[in-house]
Order: structure tokens, then C-alpha cells, then sequence
């Protein structure tokens, strides 16, 4: 199961928190996703992806948005893990992250909430930190902003074509993680950011 966080509603489509939505909806669109269905308090699609090691070369895939708001993103998370019979190890969220510079993108396995409400609701419900996170670094508020106020912003349009090609990024980070495992990908993208000079 992929995950990403957000908040529903078109006054947040553009916005820093909605990293994980748009990342989902790469995804999505890159699989050829026409329908999503409400399930459990969340927007629901199963996509195939190729494992040579599974029945038949293809795994099922279940990308999820929740639809509850970001800071009570575990309810619809835990509900729908129960229902597809995931484990928390099978399950990755793509996220925000204040602590990495903006546009770079890193892939973590298990860890705590570190702050982040989204987080911390899927550890609450879920009663496990083990999942994976795609984290899609936004970077820090500029001078005193608050950082509500910066995350969810609308973003200008030099803002907004560099935070799409993060979000792009994130998700061929979770594209990597779903077919080559988390090490994998935490390894090839992890290791890409510093070899391009970044931390």
C-alpha cells in the first residue's frame, strides 16, 4: 500500500502538504488510474505492478489518499491496511518534510513522527512505527512565517513547477521502493542526493 498525505479540497491542492497527494496522483496517472473509489474514509485505486517473483509476474498495489485531513490521516490508513491485509512493513507514505531542503527527496524505513501530525496519527492508530516514508523535502518557512502558513500556502509559479518536479521525483522514489524494495530505492535515492552535491 502507497499513502500519501494531504488535505482534501480544492482551497489545498496546491499546496506544500499536499506533497503525498500529488505524488499519489503521478503514480496514479502513470498507471492509467480512471477511477478512484471512497473507501473508508479515503480515495482507493489497485494498480498491477511487474514482480517477477510474485503469482503470475504482478503484485497488486493499493495507492490511497485519505480524505479525513492530515492530522487524522491513521483512521482511514489503519482501516484500510485491515481490510488489504497489510502489514505495517508493507506500507509506504509519501509526505512533507520541513528538516530536508526543498526539492530534494529522500526514502526512510520505519522511525517516529518527528512533528509531523500526519505521522504521528498513522503511528497512533497503526500501534507501529515500521512503515516506510517517502519524504518530500519542502524545507524550512522563510524568516517568522508560521509554519501553517507556509504549508499550506498556495505556491507562486516558479514555486509551484519546482515543487512538481519533487513530487514527480517522489514518486518514482516509491515506484523504485514498490518493485526493487525500500532498501533498495533508500540506497539509489538516498545515496543520488549526496553524489549531486546535496545533503
Amino acid at each position: 500500500m502507497v499513502a500519501g498525505l494531504g488535505n482534501p479540497g480544492e482551497e489545498y491542492a496546491a499546496t506544500r502538504h499536499n506533497a503525498g497527494f500529488c505524488a499519489i496522483d503521478v503514480l496514479a496517472e502513470k498507471a492509467g488510474v480512471s477511477y478512484w473509489k471512497n473507501q473508508s474514509g479515503a480515495e482507493v485505486a489497485v494498480i498491477n505492478v511487474n514482480d517477477a517473483e510474485a503469482e503470475g509476474g504482478k503484485r497488486e498495489v493499493v495507492l490511497v489518499k485519505p480524505q479525513s485531513y492530515m492530522n487524522t490521516s491513521g483512521g482511514p490508513i489503519s482501516k484500510l491496511c485491515a481490510q488489504y491485509k497489510v502489514k505495517p512493513e508493507e506500507l509506504l507514505v509519501i509526505h512533507d518534510e520541513l528538516d530536508i531542503p526543498a526539492g530534494d527527496v529522500r526514502v526512510k524505513v520505519g522511525g517516529g513522527h518527528a512533528g509531523h501530525n500526519g505521522l504521528r496519527s498513522i503511528i497512533d492508530k497503526l500501534g507501529s512505527r515500521d512503515f516506510s516514508r517517502i519524504r518530500a523535502g519542502i524545507g524550512n518557512p522563510p524568516g517568522r512565517m508560521p509554519v501553517a502558513d507556509f504549508v499550506l500556502k498556495q505556491l507562486r509559479s516558479r514555486e509551484a513547477e519546482d515543487f512538481e518536479v519533487m513530487t514527480h521525483q517522489a514518486a518514482e522514489a516509491a515506484a523504485l521502493a514498490v518493485t526493487r524494495g525500500v532498501v533498495f530505492a533508500r540506497d539509489h535515492v538516498n545515496g543520488g542526493a549526496n553524489a549531486n552535491g546535496k545533503h
